[in-house]
């Protein structure tokens, strides 16, 4: 036997060399059977998460609108108070500015409407005591204006 040497087994035969074979065989299909089931959950959780994640969009989105609502009640009553707090005002500005032309229209001796009211239901009893006086009824004629035409004198 030339080569061998008493004592000294080969590689294939040593007992320990077997067993850590069989171990690191073991290690390798237990760590692609942990990869193939981290895969498997993994998109078992990334189908979870997009589920909630579509879930909790919709509520967010439910949440949103009805705020918006919310929002554009409160806005519209604001702006319903405010355009009557304005039409108030502007009511009373121009309430005093009447008021103040009435009052400049007065001191200048204009007459007002009511005064004009007042002379023309005047003139009317006046023209009726007249009628009466005169014996002619009140559904004749007003008397025709008298027109004159002028002529240009020539030099």
């Amino acid at each position: 036997m030339v080569g061998k040497k008493k004592g000294i087994k080969s590689v294939a035969e040593n007992p320990v060399t077997g067993a850590v074979k069989d171990s690191a065989q073991q290690l390798w299909t237990a760590g692609l059977g942990a990869i193939n089931k981290a895969q498997e959950e993994g998109n078992k959780v990334i189908e979870n998460l997009v589920k909630e994640s579509q879930e909790i969009q919709e509520r967010t989105v439910k949440f949103a609108d009805q705020k918006v609502v919310e929002v554009t009640g409160k806005v519209s009553k604001l702006a319903g108070t405010v355009s009557s707090k304005a039409t108030q005002h502007w009511d009373k500005l121009e309430q005093v500015f009447e008021e103040r032309v009435a009052r400049a229209l007065s001191r200048l001796g204009v007459p007002t409407n009511k005064d004009v009211q007042q002379l023309a239901e005047r003139i009317e009893q006046l023209s009726q005591a007249i009628a009466d006086l005169t014996g002619k009824g009140a559904d004749s004629k007003p008397a025709a204006k008298r027109t004159t035409t002028r002529t240009k004198k020539t030099p």
